[in-house]
């Protein structure tokens, strides 16, 4: 859930800063060795791999904060969350694939990090690697089930990542629908939210909003990576000296990396990435088999899809994008409920020929399933829209009414799941909308364009 700020050091990198500066920031980066004495690792392709660990460390974070953001209780040295980056030998794209904490794994035969008990392979979930063998077996377990070889390995803990967020001055989130979980104590009305570090936090860890449980944080955690990526390159923290400093010293402060990623490594990645956007992002998960696949001992795990995720893994070893490119978008507000999903009948309410016409074409421009069949019917000089909608269909209903400003909303018992439209005089335009959660390509991708905010 911190993985968020492990990117950052990729995008911050370096960004033509100077070698001076980055050199200076490399000293306080925490060293682990999680390739030591590794063999029969796969090959390396083309590219470079990052294996992105968060972990639940808060041993930084003060009392009030843990009261504040819900942060008590003992941390269990586990990783929270696992995300695999593959940055592109031209240095133009990042995909990142959201590896499941709860995935079915086998580890290898391995020496008990905490016990120094000798264990033979074993099933388990897979944030249990960390707990067995650090990142040493966290990287030989990942590098087993991807086959994909790990180049550089980044941990945040939940510290690193909160002042990170508050030192870019926070990052903006949008959400179509409120998004409220006790167990974090996260509360966001539906709209716009520029969120602090501890908001942010609560914003990655929620996973008690809907019943899509850890896929919906993983979803939520993606789009939070975009917003940041946007914030990081459209604030002129990677061409403003003194400003990289701040952000770079508070996100490394609580980071630990591998002794290979140094500042040759920074440097590259910054100047080539000085032009990175969200479009030049894309995210996926792990396609998956079974939510719910049941392990005696262990619990309930999930178990991937053996040949999609051979298929993504490969893609990633030959350095093909996950997502096709698409064109950019023009902006659209989000909405609840995606306009292909909305059937619209239209009608006419004024005198003027052609209106209801008009009002289809542009309802069905922007996703609406409109019958393309407008009709003359109701009041003829009406003159404000009016949208009636059987009441349970409402989510639907106020979708819709986002795409007619000023519309008047009417409930009608036993209407059905039909929304009628009948246009006013004051009908001006549709405004442009789109779903929260995007239509995804293959392997349930999508770019850090169709995520961020409008």
């Amino acid at each position: 859930m911190r993985i968020a700020t492990g990117l950052s050091v990729l995008v911050l990198g370096a960004g033509g800063i100077g070698h001076a500066v980055v050199s200076g920031l490399e000293t306080g980066i925490d060293r682990v060795d999680p390739f030591k004495d590794m063999k029969n690792r796969p090959q390396g392709g083309h590219g470079m791999n990052f294996l992105l660990v968060g972990t639940d460390g808060r041993d930084k974070i003060t009392a009030a904060e843990k009261k504040k953001y819900k942060l008590g209780g003992a941390p269990c040295h586990c990783t929270d969350t696992l995300m695999l980056v593959h940055v592109s030998a031209d240095k133009q794209r990042a995909s990142v694939v959201s590896l499941p904490r709860d995935s079915y794994a086998e580890l290898p035969a391995h020496t008990d990090a905490t016990t120094g008990k000798e264990h033979s392979p074993h099933p388990v979930k897979l944030n249990a690697a960390y707990a067995e063998g650090g990142p040493h077996l966290t990287v030989r377990t990942v590098e087993q089930m991807t086959g994909v070889k790990i180049d550089h390995y980044l941990e945040v803990d939940f510290t690193s990542f909160m002042k990170t967020v508050d030192t870019l001055g926070g990052v903006e989130i949008c959400t179509a629908k409120p998004l409220k979980d006790t167990y974090t104590g996260l509360d966001l009305t539906a709209g716009t939210h520029k969120l602090d570090g501890g908001e942010a936090l609560q914003y990655v860890r929620s996973r008690h909003l809907d019943g899509a449980a850890d896929l919906g944080r993983m979803q939520r955690q993606q789009k939070f990576m975009a917003a940041l990526i946007k914030q990081t390159t459209s604030s002129g923290v990677l061409m403003n000296p003194m400003k990289f400093q701040q952000v770079a010293s508070s996100m490394l402060e609580s980071v630990r990396a591998d002794k290979g990623f140094g500042t040759d490594e920074m440097l590259e990645l910054g100047k080539a990435m000085r032009g990175f956007t969200p479009a030049s992002s894309e995210f996926a998960s792990v396609p998956l088999e079974e939510k719910g696949f049941p392990v005696k001992g262990i619990g309930s795990t999930v178990k991937w899809d053996a040949e999609k995720s051979k298929q993504m893994f490969q893609a990633l070893r030959e350095d093909r994008p996950l997502a096709p490119h698409l064109p950019k978008q023009p902006k659209a507000t989000l909405v609840d409920v995606a306009p292909e999903q909305i059937r619209v009948q239209v009608y006419n309410g004024t005198p003027k020929d052609g209106l209801g016409q008009d009002v289809d074409e542009a309802l069905r421009a922007t996703g609406f399933n409109t019958t393309r069949a407008p009709l003359n019917g109701g009041p003829h000089d009406l003159r404000r829209t009016l949208v009636t909608y059987d009441p349970r269909w409402d989510r639907s209903a106020k979708s819709l009414a986002t795409a007619l400003p000023g519309c008047e909303l009417r409930a009608v018992q036993g209407q059905g799941g039909t929304m009628k439209v009948t246009a006013g005089s004051d009908f001006t335009k549709v405004q442009r909308v789109k779903a929260e959660n995007p239509q995804t390509g293959e392997f349930g991708t999508v770019t850090g364009d169709q995520v961020v905010c409008p």
